[in-house]
């Protein structure tokens, strides 16, 4: 039996945790996989950590749960993640609750046959507000047609890969870049597995202005000459 490890970055998601337990285990249920799910509480200010710790003593599905020093940055916790999964697939989610993760098992399901990858979401639907859904749509646009063509349309939130795409990403020692670019440019045999996104339901999220400049400029920056 196969095993599916899920990295879940963590920060200031204290409220959401354990809804997110419980879907986690629901996907321990229902699927032929063991299941493997690592947190990386990125120097989160809140009780993330401990509430993590106690949800877990609750399930029997295999958890780990990674502390760093202070915030990197959702880059660095899912590297330091990614790092410690041991399955033959491995999928990235937040711990937000906006990605179902039933998700999981449907990129599980798109890669255990062998003839991809890389399974990458693709919102069909995002509950975003008329701002952030036209900024997303408007970097996205941007970025494809300037960056990487082969991103898609809608960019990519959530993903899994196999172990010879997880092995290959371990060892590439970027700092300053951008996980999905870097996935797109390693080439590897792609499937789009459409999903919806859901409105945040627990507090605000910590995606600052600055963040969301840094991400910008690390994504541009690290996969393209332009304008030179």
């Amino acid at each position: 039996m196969h095993t599916l490890s899920i990295v879940i970055p963590v920060y200031k998601n204290q409220d959401s945790i354990p809804e997110l337990f419980q879907g986690l285990n629901e996907l321990h249920n229902k699927n032929n996989f063991k299941l493997e799910v690592i947190f990386v509480v990125d120097g989160s200010p809140d009780q993330s950590a401990l509430v993590i710790d106690k949800e877990a003593k609750l399930y029997d599905f295999k958890t780990k749960l990674i502390l760093l020093s202070r915030n990197f940055g959702s880059f660095s916790a899912i590297r330091a993640g990614l790092s410690k999964a041991t399955g033959e697939f491995v999928g990235v989610m937040a711990a937000d609750l906006q990605e179902p993760t039933s998700l999981m098992s449907d990129f599980y399901d798109a890669l255990k046959d062998g003839q991809s990858d890389i399974a990458v979401g693709v919102r069909t639907k995002r509950e975003d507000s008329p701002l952030d859904k036209f900024m997303a749509e408007s970097f996205w646009t941007l970025y494809k047609k300037f960056v990487q063509s082969e991103m898609p349309a809608g960019g990519v939130d959530v993903f899994a890969a196999n172990r010879k795409v997880i092995d290959k990403i371990n060892a590439l020692q970027e700092i300053n870049s951008s996980l999905v670019g870097l996935l797109i440019w390693l080439g590897f045999r792609r499937v789009e597995v459409p999903y919806q996104r859901f409105k945040r339901p627990y507090g605000k999220s910590a995606w600052t202005f600055k963040k969301k400049l840094r991400y910008l400029t690390d994504s541009i920056f690290s996969f393209t000459d332009l304008p030179f």
